[in-house]
């Protein structure tokens, strides 16, 4: 897991960079398909329950699951990558929240308090804590910055499987939940709005919107819970 982790955070980086108004998303899921697969991956996501790209973007009130297409990003955007990896038996899976040129400060605010909140939600994932220990450090820091955290959608056991039990919501009361262990491997994923938590499915039956057309940040890491610290699989050292 720790090899098919490395290969998400360096094309994440990589489609990092590819971030910058004019560029279409389709064009990011292109290189993102070339480096999954040069790095010997296979995209986790390409044909998983009949969806057809190798990342996910979601642009501004976008939440999740956006298909690539010929949209091209603009500046003032925030574009949500969502991405996997196969690799020997085992999966990856991160996402980043990138902003496009100049953001505004609600924006940004947005993007800061929703990766503070991932690795705040990381923090708990400690042998001994329980599961919505994690939930509950992701929701009292969205909440108390004034965003909501997205109800409809939530993280997940990660292994063998691209989404495995326990499920992890991003909202919840710490104490609760079943006793993490050393071994676990967990998708934590902060999904935040920056106004209500309601969200709906498009017509293409993947995106996922903001039901007030506010936009939306998302940040993810693959965590293994140990007898220490949690190791975060995909994230560059």
């Amino acid at each position: 897991m720790a090899k098919a982790g490395r290969i998400v955070a360096e094309v994440l980086e990589s489609l990092r960079e590819m971030v910058r108004a004019g560029v279409t998303t389709r064009e990011i899921e292109g290189a993102a398909d070339a480096g999954i697969r040069e790095r010997g991956g296979t995209p986790a996501f390409k044909g998983y329950r009949g969806y057809p790209a190798s990342v996910c973007i979601s642009i501004n009130e976008q939440v999740v699951h956006g298909i690539p297409s010929a949209r091209r990003l603009r500046d003032g955007d925030i574009a949500s990558i969502d991405l996997g990896v196969y690799l020997d038996g085992f999966y990856g899976d991160a996402a980043i929240s990138v902003p496009v040129g100049e953001i505004d400060r609600q924006s940004a605010e947005l993007l800061r308090v929703t990766e503070e909140a991932l690795y705040l939600g990381i923090r708990n994932a400690v042998e001994g804590n329980r599961l919505y220990d994690i939930s509950a450090a992701v929701q009292r820091h969205v909440e108390k910055s004034g965003f909501s955290v997205v109800r409809m959608f939530v993280g997940h056991g990660i292994g063998r499987e691209l989404h495995e039990e326990p499920q992890i919501p991003n909202y919840g009361s710490a104490g609760q939940g079943p006793r993490l262990k050393s071994g676990m491997t967990l998708a934590i994923e902060p999904m935040v709005n920056a106004g209500s938590f309601e969200v709906r499915i498009l017509d293409d039956g993947w995106t996922a919107v903001t039901v007030d057309g506010k936009k939306s940040a998302h940040f993810e890491h693959t965590v293994a819970v140990t007898h220490d610290e949690p190791i975060i699989l995909t994230k560059l050292q």
